[in-house]
């Protein structure tokens, strides 16, 4: 079974899938592990591994450590070309299509595809959409890119319904790491109700309470990070697990 077959497997199952989003740039290798082993014991469905910037030369041996350690599928979530590598089960192929730059539509995954097809890794197609979050967020500055105004739902479909006709096989709705608001759950129902793609949304959320309030407007998955590199551990973990799997 794929990656992707497998996560549409665990929404089906579970109604919806909790993923957690593990950055190198925030996190020393050992520690990272550490929270990877504990999301494989406090029911998480998935690894997220990705950054925006990427400050060292440790994504590979992250990868590896955590891969040793973690049976959960380990799913790359790149935010460059410098985060490809052969320790990970699949790699998000991202398209921003919020944005215009070329680079981030085309550009990169051009030059990224020869490299994926090379080591071996399952390409999951996703149109990114990144939302107005009240501030500006590591995804927003390095993408040089103007998010989705939070009041314009409209706009949002569009560009999921883009994307659902483009052939991708998710779409991806992120408010960016940090973000002081998260993606308002009338866009959600509004995308949701629209496009028939399974929908990953993220950034800002920090409590089950609003892991659930995604997934009752409509979310597929609900990735989660900042709210672990302080409080990581299984009891918190298991709180968002059963959060999001109770729709």
């Amino acid at each position: 079974m794929t990656v992707y077959e497998t996560l549409r497997e665990v929404r089906q199952r579970r109604g919806a899938g909790f993923l957690v989003l593990l950055d190198p740039d925030r996190l020393e290798t050992e520690r990272l592990a550490n929270l990877g082993e504990q999301c494989a014991q406090s029911d998480v469905d998935a690894l997220l591994v990705g950054s925006s910037l990427l400050l060292s030369l440790r994504f590979q041996e992250v990868l590896e450590k955590i891969k040793e350690r973690v049976e959960l599928p380990l799913i790359i979530f790149p935010g460059n070309m410098a985060q490809i590598s052969r320790h990970a089960d699949a790699i998000l192929y991202l398209s921003l299509i919020s944005g215009r730059a070329s680079q981030h539509l085309i550009e990169q995954q051009v030059r990224a595809a020869p490299l994926i097809k090379e080591i071996g890794i399952e390409p999951i197609s996703t149109g990114y959409l990144l939302v107005d979050s009240g501030r500006l967020t590591s995804v927003q500055y390095m993408s040089d890119s103007l998010p989705i105004p939070r009041d314009k739902p409209d706009i949002a479909k569009a560009h999921a319904l883009a994307a659902q006709y483009l052939g991708m096989k998710l779409l991806f709705m992120d408010a960016g790491s940090g973000a002081v608001q998260t993606v308002p759950k009338e866009m959600i129902q509004a995308v949701d109700a629209y496009v028939s793609l399974p929908l990953v949304v993220g950034g800002g959320i920090r409590e089950p309470r609003v892991a659930e309030e995604k997934v009752r407007a409509g979310a597929d998955f609900v990735v989660v990070g900042n709210a672990f590199e302080v409080k990581g551990s299984p009891g918190r973990l298991k709180e968002f697990a059963a959060a999001i799997h109770n729709r």
